[in-house]
């Protein structure tokens, strides 16, 4: 894959994310990953890749933070 490559396949994107292709096809349909469909087959920005791994990152350290002092059932 290359390094400036701006759209990826749903394979490249599996192993940028160290998963397996049918769980990048999953969330594709489910809406969980930014994707859009040539045809039948999915692709992704990678840009848009890179801005959802970071959003979930953050996101997750916020629930983590709020949840350990209880602050998640104010």
């Amino acid at each position: 894959m290359s390094k400036d490559k701006e759209i990826m396949t749903a394979k490249e994107v599996a192993e940028y994310l160290s998963i397996h292709p049918l769980t990048v096809h999953k969330y594709a349909r489910e809406g969980k990953i930014p994707a859009f469909k040539i045809g039948t087959d999915w692709r992704f920005h990678k840009k848009h890749i890179e801005r959802w791994i970071k959003e979930k990152s953050t996101s997750g350290m916020y629930a983590r933070t709020h949840k350990d002092f209880g602050l998640d059932k104010i």
